[in-house]
């Protein structure tokens, strides 16, 4: 049985639980980090040195940095649908998993935890400002994409767009005044709609 270790509330273990509702395999879950504590204790940084959630144990493999248990587990239990198996597909799905990394998951922190963990005295607006502008630009770059796509990958639903629904998840939640981007939109109602976003994401409060 695979077991996640991570606090439910963190947007990279929320990718790891929608990959899990959408292969509906067994799992056990450990709350760690955050508020639970833990994921500075010896036993957690064998699993995950860096101290960061989150981590998951499938028998002897160990894995940390969410979006590569989001392929392992489209790979292994969801081969051919949660993981594409055509080519062109998957590496479009690669492609976009890697740039939610590199583009769009240090604005999105920058502005989460600016907006939401930081009392409004403590908050630098500047570099919030700055980073709601990349932020921004980021979804203005998908949206485009998405009106040309009906998913991020193809023409369904696969693990390339799990990572990028939970960065426009809060993107939403933090800026709902900002102009509509309706390729966005479309595609965030689809992939919001799905069983195991109902099940593992909508129900958890985003403070």
């Amino acid at each position: 049985m695979l077991k996640l270790w991570g606090r439910k509330n963190s947007s990279n273990v929320q990718k790891v639980m929608w990959a899990i509702g959408e292969t509906a395999i067994a799992y056990e879950h450990v709350e760690v980090g955050g508020a639970f504590g833990g994921n500075r204790d010896a036993a957690y940084l064998a699993l995950n040195p860096n101290g960061l959630v989150p981590a998951v144990q499938d028998g002897a493999v160990v894995l940390w940095e969410s979006n590569a248990i989001v392929r392992y587990i489209a790979t292994k239990y969801g081969e051919g649908r949660l993981a594409p198996a055509d080519p062109a597909m998957r590496a479009r799905a690669d492609q976009w998993m890697d740039w939610q990394q590199t583009t769009v998951s240090a604005p999105m922190t920058t502005c989460f935890w600016g907006l939401i963990r930081t009392p409004e005295e403590k908050r630098d607006h500047a570099s919030i400002a700055a980073a709601k502008e990349r932020y921004a630009d980021a979804m203005r770059i998908l949206d485009a994409h998405l009106a040309k796509m009906p998913y991020v990958a193809g023409d369904v639903f696969c693990m390339g767009d799990i990572p990028l629904a939970i960065m426009t998840h809060r993107y939403l939640f933090l800026f709902p005044d900002l102009p509509p981007l309706r390729g966005l939109q479309r595609w965030y109602d689809a992939v919001t709609a799905r069983q195991a976003f109902r099940d593992h994401i909508a129900p958890v409060p985003m403070t």
